[in-house]
């Protein structure tokens, strides 16, 4: 499946006193990223969890490389891979526009759960996985 590719800018308000983006930041532009690309995908998230289905996170790893500050352009990179048959990945990346210098890494395991609380699998989500 090919890369999906959304592009964002830092807003003031998300900076800390010296003028950096603050750390948990990123873990938001990442989580709207995925939302995005599910959408994009014909998968609604809210509408997944009004049925019964909970996508959770159950591993983040984010390695930081440099710092976003006020105003900066950033595109946010995302792909899909399968960790196991109950659970996949989002591998993810952050590139300031124009340069392409490297923010930061991320890879985001999630695993579905049904209304019962069971591992499950989801057909819209598998169809997500190159295989």
């Amino acid at each position: 499946m090919p890369e999906f590719t959304v592009q964002m800018g830092v807003r003031d308000y998300e900076c800390d006193l010296q003028a950096r983006v603050n750390n948990a930041v990123y873990q938001n532009y990442l989580e709207h990223a995925r939302h995005l690309f599910l959408k994009a995908r014909g998968i609604d998230f809210a509408a997944l969890t009004a049925s019964g289905i909970h996508v959770m996170v159950t591993r983040a790893e984010l390695d930081y490389r440099r710092s976003l500050g006020p105003g900066d352009a950033f595109m946010v990179h995302l792909r899909t891979e399968r960790v196991s048959r109950l659970r996949m990945a989002f591998i993810q990346r952050i590139e300031l526009v124009g340069s392409g210098a490297l923010v930061l890494d991320a890879r985001f395991v999630v695993a579905a759960v049904n209304a019962k609380g069971k591992p499950c699998v989801v057909p819209e989500l598998e169809a997500l996985l190159d295989d």
